[in-house]
């Protein structure tokens, strides 16, 4: 035993040691491409969302997790400008037509995402295509006020994706990569614009955090007029709200979660201590035998060699009619049309069940020999007086 607490103190020590380094050390960067509003990693788009104020002065930013239909059926959306900046853009039919009545009101619409798919492809015709250069890639305006001469340059190939077709009856470019490929386009439908970057990647923390990065997406984003409100659409990107459960607390504070940890541990080795028995084992005792059962079962055992069904019957009989006198107060020395009412009315059985039941006892109780199948049926018929009775 005492080797045991020797080893089990080595294992203790050398866990602490483990939890204390894992603590220390440095959190490595996660590259994901989330670009949900409330991620501070590279590629989220926690400093786009907080700087919509600065971009559109006065604006309210107001985010919405329903779908782009539900959201514009809503009467109680304002005008204002629609964002969406999303992994994947998937827009139905009916989602599109909402879409369209809101923009064709005077509204501007601004959708970047990697992949776009649904209905919105189809009807502006578009597809996306990439390209990976070895020099960093770069983005331009074709406009000559936003234009900028050496173009925008940008690392980590987040601009490698362009638009490879599009209606081009209907689209404006306003935006190219240093090849000519389209990369940002405008549509205008009634008194308001969609416009459409194919580079989500260019408003993540990563990109704004450079000069040029932060230039591009300003200028990008000149093109929405400034609106009194600002809707920012976390239902495309699939963004879950924040974590609601009561361990939120600890699991948001790494000193906190480890002191969790810490105490879990600490309760497994009082376990693993305490599982030692520290009285006696208490013998077992077997419970008295019941002893009804074997009884009946004699008895039923000698009525059935001798094979007596008629005394059966009778006895059945016999027992029924105590419990009728018993819990009902029926009378049943006579049995007639008053004992069958009597019958329906204080026990709820059916009259021609009742009926049925009364014919069958009279005709078994003048019989001198019953066979084993009437003998059944009185049984089936009890049965069932007892179940309709419950």
């Amino acid at each position: 035993m005492k080797d045991f607490k020797i080893y089990l103190s080595i294992a203790v020590a050398i866990m602490v040691i483990y939890m204390v380094a894992q603590y220390n050390k440095p959190t490595p960067v996660n590259w994901a491409p989330t670009l949900y509003y409330n991620d501070k990693i590279p590629f989220g788009t926690y400093i786009l969302y907080h700087q919509l104020n600065q971009l559109f002065p006065g604006s309210n930013v107001i985010k919405t997790d329903a779908s782009v239909y539900n959201t514009f059926r809503d009467t109680s959306t304002m005008p204002g400008n629609y964002i969406i900046i999303a992994k994947t853009v998937d827009i139905n039919k009916d989602d599109f037509n909402e879409l369209l009545k809101y923009i064709k009101a005077g509204n501007s619409v601004f959708i970047s995402c990697f992949d776009f798919k649904g209905f919105l492809t189809d009807t502006l015709k578009l597809s996306q295509g990439y390209e990976i250069s070895k020099e960093n890639s770069k983005l331009n305006f074709t406009s000559d006020q936003l234009k900028q001469p050496s173009g925008y340059a940008f690392t980590r190939d987040i601009t490698t994706q362009y638009f490879s077709s599009f209606d081009t009856a209907k689209a404006t470019v306003i935006g190219k990569n240093n090849n000519g490929r389209s990369t940002y386009l405008s549509f205008k439908f009634g008194k308001g614009s969609l416009y459409l970057c194919a580079n989500p990647s260019i408003f993540s923390n990563y990109s704004l955090l450079t000069k040029e990065g932060a230039d591009y997406a300003a200028k990008a984003l000149s093109y929405l007029p400034v609106t009194q409100n600002i809707y920012w659409d976390e239902f495309q990107n699939g963004d879950i709200p924040e974590d609601e459960s009561p361990m939120r607390v600890f699991f948001n504070h790494p000193s906190l979660q480890w002191a969790w940890y810490l105490s879990l541990f600490g309760m497994l080795v009082f376990v693993i201590f305490e599982i030692k028995r520290r009285q006696r084992i208490i013998p077992v005792i077997e419970p008295l035998r019941n002893s009804t059962l074997d009884f009946v079962k004699v008895v039923g055992q000698v009525y059935y060699e001798k094979r007596n069904n008629t005394n059966i019957a009778h006895k059945k009989i016999l027992y029924l009619f105590a419990h009728l006198r018993d819990e009902y107060q029926i009378k049943t020395n006579k049995l007639d049309n008053e004992f069958v009412e009597k019958l329906t009315a204080k026990l709820g059985i059916e009259a021609a069940f009742a009926r049925e039941f009364v014919n069958f006892i009279q005709y078994i109780s003048v019989q001198n020999y019953i066979s084993d199948h009437e003998l059944i049926e009185l049984n089936k018929l009890i049965e069932k007086l007892y179940i309709q009775s419950a």
